[in-house]
């Protein structure tokens, strides 16, 4: 059943407005083309850094300078060597260096006994023969040289060259006077008797000299000339006559 309703109550529609012309909804990353359409979507633009350069005044450091001046203070050592070591060829060549040699001549003992303090005193003189084989080199024997003898890696005695010169192709003949005094003198006292009595009594003699080479009118600097002479010989007796039996040197030279 409807209710009639009243003229004033009806709905009329209203003449001469217009509704709003309904707007499409775009979405979030698309446009309108000029005639109204949307536009495709654009792709997103992707941003990227570039590093803007830098300019210093001054450029930092670098171990280059360091590596340059160590590569030529290495070149420098090698040709200094280099030098060193043709000037030594040459000099070498030139002047043919040798070594002194020397020989014992004669071992007289003034004393060899005991002490009151069990200590053995020894008194010795030995004769010397130095040799110069250089043609053109001299040797200055310079002091602070010592001349000593030994017996069983015990020292007995020992003295000292004299200062001398010796030229080219020199003998030079000397007498070197030795006195030494060892502690526990009666144990190797009885070890020298009874070696005595085989007839054999090996001894040491070293020489270590400092001396000073001439080549012409230049004078080198100073290096040791070092001498090992084995020796045996038949008796140690105070005041007898020492025959030596066998005598064995070597030489060496110590900057």
């Amino acid at each position: 059943m409807s209710i009639p309703m009243a003229n004033h109550q009806r709905i009329h529609p209203a003449v001469g407005v217009e509704a709003p012309p309904t707007t499409p909804l775009v979405s979030r990353g698309s446009s309108l083309s000029e005639k109204g359409t949307p536009a495709r979507p654009h792709a997103p633009i992707q941003m990227r850094t570039v590093p803007i350069p830098v300019s210093h005044a001054n450029p930092p450091k670098n171990g280059t300078g360091c590596c340059k001046c160590i590569c030529w203070t290495i070149s420098l050592l090698v040709l200094l060597l280099v030098i060193v070591g043709a000037t030594a060829v040459i000099l070498y060549f030139v002047f043919q260096p040798k070594l002194p040699t020397y020989s014992i001549d004669n071992l007289n003992i003034s004393r060899l006994g005991l002490n009151i303090d069990m200590s053995l005193y020894a008194e010795f003189d030995v004769k010397i023969t130095s040799y110069n084989p250089n043609k053109k080199i001299g040797i200055y024997y310079e002091r602070g040289s010592q001349l000593s003898v030994w017996y069983t890696n015990t020292k007995l005695c020992d003295g000292s060259l004299p200062k001398f010169y010796q030229g080219h192709q020199n003998k030079t003949v000397l007498h070197v006077p030795l006195t030494g005094q060892t502690q526990y003198g009666s144990t190797l006292m009885t070890a020298l008797q009874q070696q005595q009595q085989t007839g054999q009594i090996p001894l040491d003699l070293k020489v270590d000299a400092p001396v000073s080479i001439k080549l012409g009118k230049l004078k080198l600097k100073k290096v040791r000339v070092l001498a090992d002479c084995l020796l045996v010989v038949d008796s140690l007796s105070a005041n007898n006559a020492v025959s030596i039996k066998a005598s064995n040197c070597r030489y060496r030279m110590k900057l």
